[in-house]
């Protein structure tokens, strides 16, 4: 399967790929998150290959539930370091794994009450069918 190469895309043709409105985009912009881009006459905004890796990469870290102050951390390695990937690792896996035990505590919280309703459920049922409380 051939790639087909990325030419810039203005403003809206990006937000419309990627299923976000253009105000999202400019404010990511406006805190810093996109880094630099081009502008053609001044106001067009036009984004390349990659800004559009970059803006991805945003929307997948928001996903995951990463804060944007947590990727404000990572843009501004990334940037400092001439946006050499390799030095934001260290950083991104400290914050993965900061999610993945926030994550692990709602599932076993979420483990227990589901127990919890099961339990409470038995004990309503015995209720009704033997008149009288389990």
């Amino acid at each position: 399967m051939t790639r087909k190469a990325t030419k810039p895309v203005q403003i809206g043709e990006l937000a419309r790929q990627l299923g976000i409105t253009t105000r999202t985009i400019r404010y990511y912009e406006e805190i810093g998150l996109m880094g630099k881009n081009d502008r053609l006459g001044g106001s067009t905004r036009m984004y390349n290959k990659d800004d559009i890796l970059r803006l991805k990469f945003i929307l997948k870290m928001k996903a995951m539930g990463v804060s944007l102050k947590e990727i404000q951390e990572l843009s501004d390695i990334f940037d400092i370091n001439d946006q050499d990937f390799t030095t934001i690792t260290p950083k991104l896996i400290a914050i993965l794994d900061h999610h993945i035990a926030k994550v692990d505590d709602k599932i076993a919280k979420l483990s227990s009450l589901r127990n919890d309703i099961v339990n409470y459920r038995v004990r309503i049922m015995d209720l009704l069918e033997n008149g009288k409380p389990a």
